[in-house]
């Protein structure tokens, strides 16, 4: 046995794919969400790599992830923290901060006074979130009072879709003819809108710069219908110990699942703690042998328990794959009731990474 810990395998390879193809689908240029470590499989390595598929734009969330990212990239493209930057911030080298209402325009324009040049920025403006984003009432005094804009090199006016991922749903029109009229205020600047679901929209949500995320990570954008994307991940850890249970006996906390035959239970190294979600409880599945074996008892924070009676008998060392073939993120999240965002951005440090296809 070679350790004890998992194995997140990532596909960089898959990623650069996913970009490739979103981009060959977009009219205008398309980026990159890099944030929350490149949605759990690492920043650092996934924008390297979509760098040298052809990206020049990447957002983080913070600060500290841009930093990061441009030390990766190097010089030249565009990194923007969708957040924005911290108060007392005047700037940050290489990065272009998100202004997301009035009092960051008026603190940016300060600082390019200060710098005595201008400074580059995207202007977010809330369309139907109701989240960051500049309102109504502050678009009309930005857009009406060219002060307020003074020394900023807006390089792009962008919003954030709602509800992309239902097609149907009439929000997505409505933010559509409320960015129209909002961008038709600030016509200079270039516009940025779509984000992965919003790229399989249609020519309404088209513009200069596409945002992609999750859908470059193998999550579907398109739910309910194929996943048009490559797989970029793949989990397997160890089994720790495999035991012989008669019919009756309890497995886990709470003794929550008791084995109605006697069984073969495997143990293995994974748990709440790595990530695997506790909602899991009863309700995944694991591969072993190429063959589906269910998740018994509850997760706890470091180990995990599968029913293999059904499978050739597995040794110590051996690995269930956890996600993968047969198992993509998005299965794993309807396991636990959430989405696949939230299974890969929780995926924990723990985990041994392996790189493949760059």
């Amino acid at each position: 046995m070679t350790g004890t810990e998992g194995v997140l395998t990532v596909d960089l390879g898959a990623v650069s794919a996913n970009w490739r193809q979103l981009a060959a689908m977009a009219p205008g240029a398309v980026g990159a969400a890099v944030k929350a470590d490149g949605y759990g499989l690492g920043a650092v390595p996934v924008a390297r790599a979509l760098l040298a598929a052809g990206c020049r734009h990447f957002f983080v969330a913070h600060l500290s992830e841009g930093v990061a990212v441009r030390e990766a990239v190097g010089p030249g493209p565009m990194i923007a923290v969708l957040n924005g930057f911290p108060p007392g911030i005047a700037g940050a080298e290489g990065l272009v901060p998100v202004l997301n209402g009035l009092p960051d325009v008026a603190a940016w324009t300060a600082a390019a006074r200060q710098a005595g040049r201008a400074l580059p920025a995207l202007l977010h403006v809330d369309t139907g979130m109701a989240r960051l984003g500049l309102d109504v009432v502050e678009l009309e005094r930005v857009a009406g009072d060219h002060g307020l804009l003074a020394g900023l090199d807006l390089r792009y006016v962008m919003t954030h879709l709602a509800c992309a991922d239902v097609p149907e749903h009439p929000l997505n029109s409505e933010q559509a003819r409320r960015f129209g009229a909002a961008c038709a205020r600030l016509p200079a600047v270039p516009r940025s809108f779509a984000n992965s679901s919003g790229l399989f929209l249609g020519p309404d949500f088209a513009s200069e710069l596409g945002r992609p995320g999750c859908a470059l990570y193998g999550i579907n954008p398109t739910p309910g219908r194929p996943n048009p994307m490559q797989q970029a991940a793949r989990l397997e850890a160890p089994i720790l110990q495999v035991r012989e249970i008669p019919a009756g006996a309890a497995v886990g906390y709470g003794a929550s699942w008791v084995a109605p035959r006697p069984s073969r239970i495997a143990t293995v190294a994974a748990g709440y703690a790595d990530g695997y979600l506790r909602a899991l409880s009863g309700q995944a599945t694991g591969i072993l042998a190429g063959r589906s074996v269910p998740l018994v008892g509850r997760v706890s924070m470091d180990l995990i328990t599968f029913d293999v009676t059904d499978v050739p008998l597995p040794a110590p060392g051996d690995r269930i794959g956890l996600i993968g073939p047969g198992q993509t993120p998005d299965d794993l999240a309807a396991a636990a009731g959430t989405i696949g965002y939230e299974i890969l951005t929780s995926l924990g440090v723990r985990y041994r990474r392996e790189y493949i296809g760059a």
